[in-house]
């Protein structure tokens, strides 16, 4: 049987769909050979930091209660450390998400009268709350202990705009905020050469400044982390890239040794920090999931690349295009009107192993100042290194996809969205 024809009765892909994507896989095939060498390099970087910590199977044996002298945990946070050119890590499924592992890290090292200063515009809309853009007064914000925040927005380009940075940096600034991803925007992922970039710069300014990375869909997309290139910290989550689709919850935090030890007297408290904190049996998925995480990585980076050439030869802006450089595993897709974005993300949800059955609808979410619809048939539920969708029902309308633990699954996903927009008539081919 051809490969038209199994899309054709299992999916109902067109034929003429299926034609197309052949064309466009062999369009790829230099960039997909540029994602393999990045990733054979970062899995010999992973093993040979589980090589030099010795792990082994009595590593997997969780601990209960406080969870004292848990060896499996303290090697974890070793290897990850060790990995990410780091001098410590925290690295626990009690974080419940990447939003938490970045608010432990706001919360654990300013203070009163401190200045958080975002060079990369507006953070991710969940760290709104959090910081005290929006929400309640009251409820806990930095803005409630007397952080204060400034933002100095991109240059259109998506530089950063150096001149204003160093216009902002003021005695009162301790933290300097970088999101390497792009969030809910349409730029491109700050590279880890540019963020070694920005950290020399604002040392250069005010030397003690502490620089943090939003590392969140970032890990393993490129040969070095953001400490590799001299930030202070930075963290990301679990069920994104570093747990490889293994890892069932969790989050970590990486950098200089001082500023983790700050972050472990708020996740747990002061005197105690990262000493206690038993793993209730996880650490053999923690240890897998980043074993196979770069190797996951580079699939989900295959189809993100395929799913951008194709939507291009479809007629649809695409941020990046399939041969630009790549720092995160996101990727934008303009649409220009509700009804298109809805159905692509209705269509990914069609090509899912996990509840294809599910329509998705946009709705209100916690966090989040729009209607957001969200498209995802993981076998993790919210992991976004698995196959998934979303976007914010406002204009431009533009659709975020993610993730893939194999390629073949990105590509059937996003075939899946572009019939589902030719059977509603907002899409024709030729």
């Amino acid at each position: 049987m051809k490969i038209t024809e199994i899309y054709h009765e299992a999916f109902k892909i067109d034929s003429d769909l299926v034609k197309l994507a052949q064309d466009v896989e062999k369009k790829c095939s230099d960039v997909f050979e540029r994602i393999k060498n990045i990733s054979a390099y970062n899995h010999s970087k992973v093993i040979r930091a589980m090589q030099e910590y010795m792990v082994s199977d009595s590593h997997f044996v969780g601990t209960t209660g406080y969870g004292y002298n848990d060896r499996g945990r303290e090697v974890l946070e070793n290897v990850y450390a060790m990995a990410f050119g780091a001098e410590d890590a925290l690295v626990r499924h009690q974080i419940t998400c990447g939003t938490h592992a970045l608010a432990l890290c706001l919360y654990g090292i300013l203070r009163p009268d401190d200045e958080l200063l975002s060079i990369t515009g507006k953070p991710y809309d969940t760290l709104d709350e959090v910081i005290g853009i929006r929400g309640e007064v009251g409820t806990g914000s930095l803005k409630d202990y007397g952080v204060t925040y400034r933002q100095v927005d991109l240059l259109e380009n998506g530089d950063f705009d150096f001149e204003k940075i160093k216009e902002s940096i003021n005695p009162k600034t301790k933290m300097v905020f970088i999101q390497r991803s792009r969030g809910y925007s349409w730029r491109g992922p700050i590279t880890v050469e540019r963020i070694g970039q920005a950290v020399k710069f604002v040392k250069c300014i005010k030397p003690d400044v502490v620089v943090m990375v939003d590392n969140c869909y970032g890990e393993f997309v490129e040969c070095k982390e953001p400490t590799d290139a001299g930030a202070d910290i930075m963290a990301g989550s679990l069920i994104k890239n570093p747990g490889g689709g293994i890892a069932l919850a969790g989050g970590y935090i990486a950098g200089r040794k001082d500023l983790v030890e700050l972050v472990s007297y708020r996740m747990t408290v002061p005197g105690l920090g990262s000493k206690v904190g038993a793993t209730l049996g996880q650490n053999r998925s923690m240890f897998q999931g980043f074993f196979l995480a770069p190797h996951i990585v580079a699939e989900s980076l295959k189809g993100v690349v395929f799913a951008s050439a194709l939507m291009e030869s479809l007629g649809y802006e695409t941020c990046p295009a399939y041969n630009e450089e790549r720092s995160d595993i996101i990727q934008a897709i303009k649409f220009g009107n509700p009804e298109a974005v809805i159905a692509f993300c209705q269509g990914i949800q069609k090509g899912s192993p996990v509840d294809s059955f599910v329509t998705p609808v946009p709705s209100e979410m916690p966090g989040y100042d729009s209607p957001v619809i969200m498209a995802a048939g993981a076998f993790v539920q919210g992991s976004s290194i698995e196959l998934s969708a979303d976007a914010p029902i406002r204009p431009p309308y533009i659709a975020y996809l993610q993730g893939g633990l194999v390629y073949e699954h990105v590509k059937l996903g996003v075939l899946c969205a572009a019939q589902e927009l030719i059977n509603r008539g907002l899409l024709r081919l030729g």
